[in-house]
């Protein structure tokens, strides 16, 4: 079974190159999290964004949540709280097929 762990989280206004930087730099922290198998970070304009990480169920039970909490630590100065992460059972995961070039 696949899970999604869906977190909000609000950015200080002007932290955007900053906060882009050091999840940059966490790239292979954030993808070796166990069971990770996608990442995406949205983030508006306004500084509202979600953390949408795909996992597979089978090794998920061995994330250890400070683990997590130790990788926001790093934003720390630029966010106005600390995100709560959501997790929950995923039920559809549909993907478009690309369309070959011709």
């Amino acid at each position: 079974m696949m899970l999604a762990r869906v977190t909000p989280y609000k950015m200080k206004p002007d932290s955007r190159d900053a906060a882009i930087e050091i999840m940059n730099e966490l790239k292979s922290d954030i993808l070796d999290l166990p069971g990770m198998v996608r990442f995406i970070n949205v983030w508006g304009q306004d500084g509202n964004g979600y953390v949408i990480s795909l996992i597979d169920e089978s090794a998920a039970k061995d994330t250890d949540p400070e683990r997590i909490k130790a990788l926001w630590g790093h934003f720390r100065e630029h966010l106005q709280g600390m995100p709560e992460p959501q997790t929950g059972e995923v039920i559809a995961h549909w993907e478009k097929a690309a369309t070959p070039a011709q």
